[in-house]
Parts: structure tokens; sequence; C-alpha cells
């Protein structure tokens, strides 16, 4: 439970949001293009990068002094594979609660 409020947290800001969007349709960033795109200082974009790093979004490619961010591919897959399964875990339970409605209703 403690690694999908992880997940969660680290999505749950705009900013972090822009950031994943960025490097889907970039690839690969090194932070000084980051802080461009997003127009974010470096301290404030390095704590963003550390949070999504953590949750397990990004993964880091170090040449020389200069550090490149793309996303996890496999982890992205698990995030997406378990937001998907509680989706489905949400339309079941409405589902299941629609049926106990029609129950009551139609006996």
């Amino acid at each position: 439970m403690q690694k999908f409020l992880t997940i969660v947290s680290a999505i749950n800001d705009e900013s972090r949001v822009l950031i994943l969007y960025h490097l889907l349709k970039y690839k690969e960033l090194c932070v000084c293009d980051l802080q461009e795109l997003l127009n974010m200082g470096q301290s404030r974009l390095s704590r963003h990068l550390k949070i999504l790093k953590d949750a397990g979004f990004l993964h880091v490619r170090r040449q020389g002094t200069w550090a490149y961010y793309g996303i996890n591919d496999k982890l992205l897959k698990l995030h997406l594979d378990l937001f998907e399964n509680i989706k489905n875990l949400e339309l079941k339970n409405a589902i299941k609660k629609n049926e106990n409605i029609i129950t009551q209703i139609c006996p």
C-alpha cells in the first residue's frame, strides 16, 4: 500500500505530470532542457525529479557532468497496470452496486 501511495503522490502534482509528459515526448532530456521547457529553477526541478525517480518513474544516465533523465519503461508499465487494475476493481464494484439496486427495485 505504501508503494501505491508513493506512486500516487508522485503524480499528484502538475509540474511532475508535465515532466513526465515531456520525457514521454522527447524520450530523454538533461536538466537544463527540462528547466527551459518548464521555465523552472534548478533546485525546484531537482526536487520534482527526485520524487519521480524515487517512485520508480525515471532513470538517470550520467555523461560526464550531465544527467539525462528518461522514463523507466518497465516500471511505467507496472504503474499503468496497477492503475488499470484499480479502475477495473472500481468498475466491478460499481456494477455490483447497480446489480444490488436493481435487485432491490425488481425483486
